[in-house]
């Protein structure tokens, strides 16, 4: 089924919509059906064709190229939400929530509007939407999210200096676990394997696969291996650059191979033993 793919965000979830006939360009604007109301969206992925079953059960189609009155109501949906903020505090103040809000929201059509916070547990809100509700004179929704949706929608610079990467190109967050940490040799130092959100830095996947298939390869540690130099033990590994450190028998100073080197010499020994 051939399909667009949009975001609502720069660096959004990724949702597909039917083009019809039209032809829609990387970047371009589009108004699309969300939620039953209409949203201004831009196009991540022009038109390809994708298996159904990888596909929701219903697709619905972009609607139209965002024209130019439709962009600078966006605009000034956007400065409105901004402005929001600020009585949308003022307002939990008031009714003594325990809660943060985060980012305010409207539809295209300001058909609804959209409070997002963060708390530690469930609140009671509903005298809130009330409060909001008279307040805006449009429908309310407010949703809970967590805090690694919360540094995505802030933004932030991360520990290496550079913007987050949830704000600016992953659109969806991926599984990572302190066993990547300990792989890649990294001190498990909460302070230093996690981001402005608290969790695991989101970074430690990127170059995971390649710390696993070393993993497979390299001998593990305490293992007893054959070298150049003679039998030793394997008493450290850095799985990026191949390189062994092995302790030989009869030396304190342990001593570092890469791990080509051994496999050279480990054939080099199969072909002596075949030919002897």
């Amino acid at each position: 089924m051939e399909v667009v793919g949009v975001r609502f965000r720069d660096s959004g979830h990724i949702y597909y919509y039917a083009p019809g006939k039209a032809e829609y360009h990387y970047d371009e604007r589009v108004i699309v059906e969300s939620q039953q109301a209409k949203m201004l969206a831009k196009v991540a992925i022009p038109k390809i064709d994708i298996d159904k079953s990888d596909l929701p059960k219903e697709v619905l189609p972009i609607l139209h190229k965002a024209g130019e009155q439709e962009i600078q109501k966006a605009q000034r949906n956007e400065a409105d939400a901004q402005a929001a903020m600020g009585i949308g505090k003022k307002k939990i103040r008031s009714r003594n929530l325990e809660m943060k809000l985060v980012g305010v929201e409207y539809t295209l059509d300001r058909s609804r509007m959209i409070f997002y916070f963060t708390a530690d547990g469930r609140v009671d809100f509903r005298e809130l939407v009330k409060d909001l509700a008279g307040e805006f004179r449009t429908r309310i929704e407010l949703r809970q999210i967590g805090v690694r949706d919360e540094a995505k929608l802030l933004g932030g610079l991360g520990p290496c200096g550079r913007p987050l990467c949830c704000a600016t190109f992953l659109g969806d967050f991926i599984p990572v676990s302190i066993k990547m940490a300990k792989d890649q040799g990294l001190s498990l130092n909460p302070t230093k394997i996690s981001g402005l959100c608290g969790r695991l830095m989101c970074c430690l996947k990127y170059e995971n696969a390649e710390y696993e298939t070393a993993k497979k390869e390299m001998p593990d540690y305490g293992k007893e291996i054959l070298t150049p130099d003679g039998k030793g033990r394997v008493v450290g590994l850095n799985l990026l650059n191949r390189i062994v450190r092995v302790r030989l028998v009869g030396r304190e100073t342990p001593v570092e191979y890469l791990y080509s080197e051994l496999q050279a010499f480990k054939e080099q020994a199969k072909v002596g033993e075949v030919h002897g």
